[in-house]
């Protein structure tokens, strides 16, 4: 008898919870394996004298841009043959610098950012990938780094992170900053680092917004 004509007891006789356990999903690894090896890669990336190869049908899944380009080969790229005789598509990369763009295939094919990305490794890298994120259209990707950013803003950096949120249209992490700064012993301290005297520059606009909520706060 086949067993969708086993009839369904009205109350279970065992627990599959209890029986059966699924391990997590593991598609990131083997992903991020495919990345290491290069195995079957059919496009190459030339950032800062390096290469990456890596796999259009990944590339072309996980972002608009890349769909775009890489199907109706628009982007700046050359073709070449790979090792098992098929055309190869060769692109570079001009607006970013090689670990940072290693970053970002690392999350493309795995949906995370990788182990290193910590610490004053990841204040340098992380605004890089929320450009290349923009770029390539990877909402998600922004938002990882939006979240990671926050645990960098204090009394030295908030002016630089406000205006750099403001520039690339990250609302999460401007609008951390801007709590941030409604806390007048913090706004006093900022004041003595000269940062409003940069946001003054790079973008009043805020500035003048966030006078005027703290005026209204009074």
């Amino acid at each position: 008898m086949d067993i969708v004509d086993v009839p369904h007891p009205s109350s279970p006789l065992v627990d599959a919870a209890v029986v059966v356990v699924p391990p997590p999903s593991d598609l990131h690894r083997h992903l991020g394996g495919l990345l290491a090896t290069g195995d079957g890669a059919d496009v190459t990336f030339m950032v800062d004298n390096r290469t990456f190869a890596a796999h259009r049908c990944v590339l072309m899944a996980r972002s608009p841009v890349f769909h775009a380009e890489l199907s109706l080969s628009t982007c700046p790229t050359t073709t070449t043959t790979n090792d098992s005789g098929g055309a190869a598509v060769v692109v570079q990369i001009e607006d970013m610098e090689a670990q940072d763009f290693e970053a970002f295939l690392h999350y493309v094919y795995t949906d995370s950012l990788p182990p290193e990305s910590k610490g004053s490794a990841a204040a340098a890298m992380l605004p890089d990938l929320v450009a290349a994120a923009n770029r390539y259209q990877m909402e998600r990707l922004r938002l990882v780094c939006e979240e990671k950013l926050c645990e960098f803003v204090d009394v030295t950096t908030v002016a630089v992170i406000l205006a750099f949120a403001v520039d690339h249209h990250c609302l999460g992490l401007k609008e951390a900053c801007l709590r941030f700064l409604e806390d007048p012993e913090n706004l006093r301290e900022v004041v003595k680092t000269d940062g409003l005297e940069h946001l003054s520059k790079s973008c009043p606009s805020v500035l003048k917004d966030m006078i005027a909520k703290l005026a209204a706060a009074q």
